[in-house]
């Protein structure tokens, strides 16, 4: 959670800085739980000050807001109050509230964890099976394939699985090593 803060011809002080921070720190945390890194640009325009933040969540969004003010501290309020805003709107299209219960339709799954033997290196004889060590069950949502790549990145769970509202198959979304999203789709 790392936050720069510049100044364009001026000067900012530990007491500017400290606020900044604090408002920043607060509006973020307020929505998200996850880390954020982030540039905040206070500069004098006219006869006010204009500061412009830009945060980038560890779930790849960017948000961007600008305040304009002629008191310096009013200028980061007002930047923080819009960053606010717009993570209150992201984090509400990440939860689809418009979605009706009854086209919800849930199917319960079983996911099974099963662990590599310590000996790896031995090849396995012919009646081996491996063991079920956890099994647990979880609902699998219908979701669009854009909405599971946003559950993806909200959750930070390794992939996702879920009915395709599309075509009705089970699909799975998941990071790849490259950090790029994998989809796997049976139907194609």
């Amino acid at each position: 959670m790392s936050l720069r803060i510049t100044g364009k011809n001026m000067d900012i002080g530990t007491a500017l800085r400290g606020h900044v921070e604090d408002k920043l720190s607060d509006a973020v945390a307020k929505y998200f739980s996850g880390g954020y890194s982030g540039h905040v640009t206070m500069e004098r325009e006219g006869s006010g000050f204009r500061t412009d933040c830009s945060i980038h969540l560890d779930s790849g969004a960017i948000m961007q807001s600008t305040g304009l003010s002629v008191d310096p501290h009013q200028s980061a309020d007002q930047a923080s109050a819009r960053l606010e805003k717009r993570l209150r709107r992201y984090k509400r299209r990440l939860k689809d509230h418009h979605q009706d219960k009854s086209e919800r339709a849930a199917m319960a799954a079983a996911s099974y964890v099963t662990f590599a033997s310590p000996d790896e290196d031995e090849e396995p004889s012919e009646d081996f099976a491996p063991t079920v060590v956890a099994e647990t069950e979880t609902e699998v949502k219908t979701l669009t394939v854009a909405s599971a790549v946003l559950d993806l990145d909200f959750s930070g769970a390794p992939l996702v699985m879920f009915k395709n509202a599309a075509t009705g198959q089970i699909n799975v979304v998941y990071r790849r090593n490259d950090g790029n999203i994998g989809w796997i789709d049976p139907a194609a």
